[in-house]
């Protein structure tokens, strides 16, 4: 691929994701957390379903494929999007979405544990400046209120989500398993919202708008764009851009939001950055050989 179209759609890719979290953020003021989060992964859940069907596309055809699907969706869309955006009620947007995107180093620490994943030196240092970067972040001390905590928990499902497609994700065609894991995952996320809240949508031109942003906009476009970019060029060094969406998610509240860019925001949202990367870097040298075993 040319390098600039690539580089262009790297950053509308990741924009979209960082851009979401104050997007989302705006959204609240009319809608609930759950309610509205429920609402856009439904709605592209089943625009996309209906896409991978028209296209003929390999459906699961057994009960335990389809099992995979939903807990994946149960991870993925409804545990991760979940918190984020009740996250989004007590914190601002820039430090939801650098918390969110640290579930890249959380992927070498549960592998690890977990699948017994070995992972190179390279990427526990990354881990290390992440941890650091999360410490900075947080003004320097651990401030654990309910947002922080959410916040937190939206990487850890983010993590365990992306362990689990790495071990089940080669049963789905790629777009069949982006459709559904929304679907199924926006429908858990209704019956959340009737659970844990009070839901309430006050539909005006603003709302709506935003609701077809996030549903469209950062949610299909955005997803479509990524795996075209991991399917067309390195998966590897596509996914050590991913720094690049708390930069756009940070910027977003501050241009949207007037959300103050404290240097500690900066400074642990530079460290952040920097471990993700160490942790999806590869050389070519590595590229070549093929050695390495990635999260």
């Amino acid at each position: 691929m040319n390098k600039f179209l690539f580089g262009i759609l790297v950053v509308i890719t990741t924009a979209l994701m960082g851009s979401s979290f104050a997007i989302g953020k705006i959204g609240l003021e009319y809608s609930s957390p759950l309610l509205l989060v429920a609402m856009r992964f439904t709605i592209a859940g089943v625009i996309m379903a209906v896409v991978v069907k028209i296209l003929k596309k390999p459906h699961p055809k057994t009960f335990g494929e389809w099992k995979w699907l939903v807990l994946i969706g149960s991870l993925q869309t409804a545990a991760v999007m979940g918190c984020i955006f009740m996250a989004l009620r007590t914190i601002t947007s820039g430090e939801t979405s650098i918390l969110t995107f640290t579930n890249p180093l959380l992927v070498v620490v549960i592998g690890t544990l977990v699948l017994k994943i070995h992972y190179r030196l390279q990427q526990w240092i990354g881990v290390v400046c992440g941890l650091f970067g999360i410490f900075i972040t947080m003004g320097g001390h651990l401030d654990w209120k309910i947002g922080t905590v959410l916040g937190f928990l939206s990487a850890v499902a983010w993590a365990c989500a992306t362990l689990l497609v790495k071990v089940h994700g080669h049963r789905f065609d790629t777009w069949v398993m982006t459709a559904y894991q929304m679907l199924f995952g926006g429908l858990i996320l209704f019956v959340a919202s009737y659970v844990l809240e009070e839901p309430f949508f006050i539909a005006n031109p603003l709302s709506l708008a935003i609701l077809g942003w996030l549903a469209i906009a950062a949610s299909i476009v955005q997803f479509s764009i990524w795996f075209y970019l991991l399917q067309t060029g390195n998966p590897e060094r596509t996914s050590a851009f991913l720094f690049l969406a708390p930069f756009f998610g940070t910027l977003s509240g501050w241009v949207l939001l007037d959300e103050k860019l404290s240097m500690s925001l900066i400074l642990g949202g530079m460290l952040i950055s920097l471990g993700i990367f160490l942790v999806n870097w590869r050389s070519k040298r590595e590229l070549r050989r093929g050695l390495v075993d990635l999260p």
